[in-house]
């Protein structure tokens, strides 16, 4: 059994399995009763009346509610949506559940390109936005034209992209260690990826990048799955594969881009969540939708971790998703280890 929904604004449909129904009502009460803990938490606890009053406006709480910790919850919210469907588009594209942008350098190449805005140029936000989008795809160019010499290959793809990864690793490095010191110590702070201190400001330009880039692959979101059939298959039934593929790069890393340019690079989310949807879905390929979704609510769960692990003090939230993401990855190294 499937329902049919209409995209607003673009006049395309898709169709949603019940399952994948029943799933993302989990997920976006999971995500509305995480958001509601985030609005109550802080270094003073509000109940969750008060919460909701203060975002109607009333009460003495509305400046802390709706002006500090509405626009952190909301960045959780947004950014892990944009890393979980950036993390589907890669698998998706590599046919490979290690092909996510964190791993094979789209991170660290975004990264890259918002050092440079730090250090040469004035480090605005949309300097730095512009500067990781265009690192991004830089370093995407370069590791899918190193992977078509014998045909392209999603296991060649990701090796190449981890090579590329621990090269841009290094070249971060040497970059933070030759700037001014005030530069650096902002940048190693912020390379762990965190959501603290984020307010209306930063986040009015990203949400709006986001949100048109999620809009624009949901509208070929059954294009791409198509190319999990095969390209062959793909190409018989209408798909334009270059065109594709060239659309899910730029969606892909502008979307792991935009959130790198504000929040710094937060890891494993894209690596996780879409794998964690399939899997919940029980769906063919890598959907976007509960891989948008259940990236919105790891970032969401991890943040909260990361304010409550050592509070007041609120930890950057790239090392609790780091160390989630590392046992994931090892769980998912020794499944196709034994699969092989």
């Amino acid at each position: 059994m499937s329902a049919v929904v209409t995209l607003p604004g673009t006049g395309r449909s898709i169709h949603l399995e019940r399952r994948t129904l029943v799933l993302v009502a989990v997920l976006v009460l999971a995500m509305l009763g995480l958001g509601l803990l985030g609005l109550c938490f802080g270094a003073s606890w509000a109940s969750p009346g008060e919460a909701l009053s203060a975002l109607a406006g009333y009460g003495d709480s509305v400046v802390v509610i709706r002006d500090w910790r509405l626009p952190r919850v909301l960045a959780g919210v947004v950014f892990g949506a944009a890393l979980g469907v950036a993390g589907a588009i890669f698998q998706n594209l590599t046919r490979n559940p290690m092909g996510s942008p964190d791993v094979i350098g789209l991170d660290a190449g975004a990264y890259t390109g918002a050092l440079i805005a730090l250090t040469v140029l004035s480090g605005t936000s949309v300097q730095l936005t512009l500067s990781s989008v265009l690192g991004g795809l830089i370093v995407a160019a370069v590791i899918y034209l190193l992977s078509m010499e014998g045909g392209l290959s999603g296991l060649r793809l990701v090796v190449i992209g981890i090579a590329v990864n621990a090269i841009l690793t290094a070249l971060n490095s040497w970059i933070v260690l030759r700037a001014e010191l005030e530069i650096a110590i902002a940048a190693v702070g912020w390379s762990a990826g965190s959501l603290n201190g984020i307010d209306w400001a930063d986040l009015y330009l990203p949400c709006t990048i986001i949100a048109g880039l999620l809009v624009l692959m949901a509208t070929r979101a059954h294009a791409m799955h198509q190319t999990g059939l095969g390209d062959s298959v793909a190409a018989t039934t209408g798909v334009r594969l270059h065109r594709l593929r060239l659309l899910m790069v730029v969606v892909g890393v502008g979307c792991t881009a935009t959130v790198t340019a504000v929040a710094g690079p937060i890891v494993f989310i894209a690596l996780a969540a879409p794998q964690i949807g399939r899997r919940l879905a029980k769906a063919p390929g890598v959907p976007l939708l509960p891989a948008a979704l259940t990236g919105a609510v790891l970032l969401q769960g991890a943040d909260l971790v990361a304010q409550m692990l050592l509070a007041p003090v609120a930890l950057p939230v790239g090392v609790v998703t780091t160390v989630i993401g590392g046992c994931y990855l090892i769980w998912l190294l020794t499944k196709e280890v034994r699969r092989v």
